[in-house]
């Protein structure tokens, strides 16, 4: 391999062949020049992007930011691999050095960011959240900078889909997202606070995860049971009027019409939660 530029004293651009990819080394760039070559057993590891211009704002960033970024961005997606037991893609360097760069400059000037889906990555996705608190455990120790939690979640979001595309990442979030408003929905109407932690709301969660996941992909479930929907939305009137408010938010955010199907199971396991719930404080089904 042959350097092409020197980026600092442990990382350098190659090429081999008509490739080009960054190499990383502690001191592997020391005392060298463009155009010498760099063996294979001097690297620790070699970053490979699949784009001339990722290439180019990784080198960017690895030129122009504290050569420690690296290191913590390095020990951070080292140590989410072993955790979900899952190979990170070589694009997710250069996200998340991007981001820590940016996050470093915002903490030292006291700048920090409120995440507005803090709750559902802390319920959903404990092990990417644990990811984030390492990443800030690295930095706080690093640069004397301590961040609040929701740098954890913008970190974590990182690692939700190792492999996946940013479009991925973006139906993930609005997954989230709309989670949370059905959630809110169903409180609201009912005036209650759902048990997090009782078996019904798993339940309902689980279904509810699955049911944005169809709407997502622009899939509806139809079995088209009317005898049970009509029974359904005869016994437990007040919760098919909460269907009713989902139905509309459906289809202005994902211009999809509820299926009877649909519509049945939801109100099953909406009226289950919240009469269980609704009869400790008083709220019952009428």
């Amino acid at each position: 391999m042959k350097i092409r530029q020197i980026l600092n004293n442990n990382v350098a651009l190659v090429t081999k062949g008509s490739n080009e990819m960054v190499v990383y080394s502690k001191g592997i760039s020391f005392r060298k020049k463009a155009g010498q070559s760099i063996n294979k057993d001097e690297i620790e590891k070699i970053y490979v992007l699949d784009s001339h211009d990722k290439l180019e704002h990784f080198s960017f960033l690895l030129a122009h930011t504290d050569a420690e970024y690296l290191n913590i961005v390095n020990d951070t997606i080292s140590f989410g691999e072993t955790l979900l037991n899952q190979k990170a893609n070589d694009y997710l360097y250069l996200t998340l050095l991007d981001h820590i760069d940016f996050a470093l400059k915002r903490g030292q000037k006291g700048q920090f960011i409120h995440s507005p889906l803090a709750w559902e990555v802390k319920k959903f996705y404990p092990e990417h959240f644990k990811i984030g608190l390492y990443a800030l455990q690295q930095m706080r120790e690093q640069f004397h900078v301590t961040f609040p939690d929701d740098e954890a979640v913008s970190i974590a979001l990182h690692f939700v889909n190792l492999q996946s595309s940013k479009s991925h990442l973006k139906e993930t979030i609005k997954a989230m997202q709309t989670l949370k408003d059905i959630l809110s929905m169903i409180q609201y109407h009912y005036h209650i606070c759902l048990d997090e932690n009782s078996l019904d709301y798993l339940r309902l969660v689980t279904h509810l995860r699955f049911f944005i996941e169809r709407l997502l992909t622009g899939r509806v479930y139809e079995d088209h049971d009317e005898e049970l929907n009509k029974q359904v939305k005869m016994l437990y009137p007040k919760t098919y009027e909460c269907i009713l408010k989902i139905r509309v938010y459906v289809r202005e955010n994902f211009q999809i019409e509820l299926s009877m199907d649909e519509e049945t199971y939801l109100i099953l396991h909406i009226h289950r939660v919240t009469n269980r719930a609704g009869s400790k404080g008083g709220n019952h089904e009428i």
